[in-house]
């Protein structure tokens, strides 16, 4: 089964996202929606580890066998979304119907001035978030995104919303940078969003039950959180099929404290509390994870290649 997460190639490599692109902006939504399943099929036959993390995730979280029904229907939701991201970013939520949950709080938050740090995972798309910037312009929004491992993202976020890519905080480039970009955005007031569910190379990680099993988990989502001392929420946009969405937003905390004393066992319950609601999302809309790798192994992978242990 595929390794570490950034390992992985992406699937369709820069060619592949200009076809794309200029196929869903010029043939139309109806048409690449239909051409959509051939396509999935053509991906689960040539992705094999993608196919067996499938798999063992659907494993974990479908109450019946799984077949291989299951593993398309996976595959396609993915598929929807990433072709759904080319739309949002050209259309915003035109076409779309976007349900939200918890904005109210949100905005309340926002409005103390203080920023908002939130935090999601790879679970549907995160894209749909966008939409709270074409709802509520005054709401600054921030992403960060590592723009080496996603370069064809990068790409189209240039070509079909420049204004968004210009917002975004890269964490391709060294932590110190990042870390003082997010700060700075906070202190103007903004919302920056990032995902907590993925640990980068030589990250340090820490271990919380998922789906029955203990999985790793990066701390520096929530050191970070602790420096900033803002209030922190969690952000989840579901697919929920055909041109549906719905995007959730939930108080975690009001600051997240981790004492130098406790600091593991601070980090656990933090960690904890997060991959308990992840949890959560994966029952409720189980076809939206999409993590296509080992996740539950991801330390010990890292551990073969760089010669450490994992961090327990």
């Amino acid at each position: 089964m595929s390794g570490h997460w950034q390992d992985q190639p992406e699937g369709a490599g820069r060619q592949g996202f200009a076809v794309l692109r200029w196929s869903a902006l010029h043939l139309g939504r109806p048409l690449m929606r239909a051409i959509l399943y051939p396509l999935t099929l053509f991906y689960i036959m040539h992705r094999r580890d993608d196919r067996r993390a499938s798999r063992d995730y659907l494993r974990r979280v479908l109450p019946q066998r799984v077949r291989a029904w299951h593993v398309y229907r996976h595959m396609h939701c993915f598929a929807a979304t990433l072709l759904d991201r080319i739309y949002l970013l050209a259309n915003g939520e035109r076409g779309f119907v976007i349900e939200t949950e918890g904005v109210d709080l949100l905005v309340e938050q926002v409005e103390q001035g203080r920023g908002v740090l939130l935090i999601g995972s790879h679970q549907g798309s995160f894209d749909a978030l966008r939409v709270l910037s074409t709802r509520r312009p005054d709401l600054g929004l921030r992403v960060v995104l590592d723009k080496q491992k996603t370069p064809e993202l990068t790409d189209m976020l240039e070509s079909l919303a420049p204004d968004i890519a210009r917002s975004i905080i890269d964490a391709s480039g060294d932590g110190t940078s990042m870390v003082l970009a997010i700060a700075e955005a906070c202190r103007e007031g903004a919302m920056v969003a990032l995902l907590a569910d993925r640990g980068r190379e030589h990250e340090v990680l820490r271990h919380a039950l998922l789906l029955g099993e203990p999985a790793p988990f990066p701390v520096s989502p929530w050191l970070l959180a602790h420096t900033l001392r803002v209030p922190v929420l969690l952000c989840f946009g579901l697919y929920l099929g055909g041109n549906r969405y719905k995007l959730i937003f939930e108080a975690f905390a009001e600051r997240v404290e981790i004492p130098r004393q406790t600091r593991n066992e601070a980090l656990d319950a933090v960690i904890a509390r997060y991959a308990a609601r992840v949890e959560h999302y994966m029952h409720v809309a189980p076809y939206n994870w999409f993590n296509f790798y080992d996740f539950w192994q991801q330390d010990r992978h890292a551990s073969a290649r760089f010669g450490a242990s994992p961090v327990r």
